[in-house]
């Protein structure tokens, strides 16, 4: 079975019983946006948290198989029309510069790690319109010289 079956049949079991991620993510005891990654395809999931998520929806071991797979991540290279994501793409188009320069200033020429990496999507509350936190924490890799 490859990422995007299983992505299909995750995603239509969950829709069946009424699920939300977070509500999966709550049971397993998993972070939402991990869980989320993994069962759309973009990252692997160990071979325990793979058998509790297919065990959970109640879906076949080939999608255990399929989540325990290591992902090629490769996404369209255009600029996409969602809103939400498109907004994504602003953000870093408008700031992505700005935030390498203060990246940079504080810890030297590196990169910050997509691998070791968490994140986490917060609501706060607000009179005027609730807002959006988005916390992106990756380890800082320094460039090296040979």
């Amino acid at each position: 079975m490859n990422k995007e079956t299983m992505t299909d049949l995750i995603v239509q079991k969950k829709l069946a019983k009424g699920l939300s991620w977070e509500k999966i993510a709550n049971d397993l005891g998993f972070s939402p946006v991990w869980l989320t990654s993994a069962c759309l395809g973009m990252n692997s999931a160990p071979k325990e948290k793979a058998a509790k998520i297919t065990a959970y929806l109640d879906l076949p071991d080939a999608v255990t198989e399929a989540l325990i797979a290591y992902p090629t991540k490769i996404w369209d290279q255009a600029v996409p029309t969602d809103p939400l994501i498109y907004r994504l793409y602003e953000v870093v188009g408008v700031y992505g510069d700005t935030l390498k320069e203060v990246i940079q200033e504080k810890f030297g020429d590196g990169i910050m790690s997509a691998i070791d990496f968490s994140m986490e999507v917060d609501k706060i509350e607000d009179p005027k319109g609730d807002r959006v936190l988005l916390t992106l924490n990756g380890k800082f890799l320094p460039y090296k010289s040979w």
